[in-house]
């Protein structure tokens, strides 16, 4: 059960994260989709850490990460108002949160679904480089075009 809350959780900050990262696209921002997007990835980041370890995992690290850049935009927006420089470390920080939960959502998916875990038994293998080399060239992409239509719109 809690497995599958952690994983609803976590399409939702997907989802929602998409949807902010439409409206910043356009120079705009969703404050609502904004809310949802920045806690479920925070509930997202912290109930991972609720999963039987014995040692610290890439996962975990992962989440970290995730949560100081979650830290990041809270200020930058919340704070800071958007002020300045905080609205490309806001754009930065949403979209790189994004990111790190799709970069997960990747691993997951060539663990869980059999046709990509033949293609990547390892997840060192070609496929799965590239499709996170894919993912992350399309963020690179999204956060520079984001960046500089949400910073006009100051």
């Amino acid at each position: 059960m809690f497995l599958a809350g952690h994983v609803l959780v976590s399409l939702i900050g997907i989802a929602t994260g998409f949807v902010v990262m439409a409206g910043l696209l356009r120079g705009r921002e969703h404050h609502g989709w904004t809310v949802t997007f920045l806690v479920t990835t925070i509930v997202t980041n912290v109930s991972g850490f609720g999963f039987a370890f014995d040692h610290l995992l890439p996962s975990h690290i992962v989440a970290i990460i995730s949560l100081v850049v979650l830290g990041l935009a809270l200020v930058a927006r919340y704070a800071k108002h958007l002020r300045g420089v905080r609205r490309s470390i806001y754009v930065v920080s949403i979209a790189l949160a994004l990111y790190l939960n799709v970069f997960v959502g990747v691993v997951q998916a060539f663990r869980r679904v059999p046709a990509l875990r033949t293609l990547a038994p390892q997840q060192t293998e070609p496929p799965f480089l590239i499709a996170q080399l894919v993912v992350l060239a399309v963020f690179v992409a999204l956060t520079i075009v984001a960046t500089r239509r949400f910073a006009r719109g100051a």
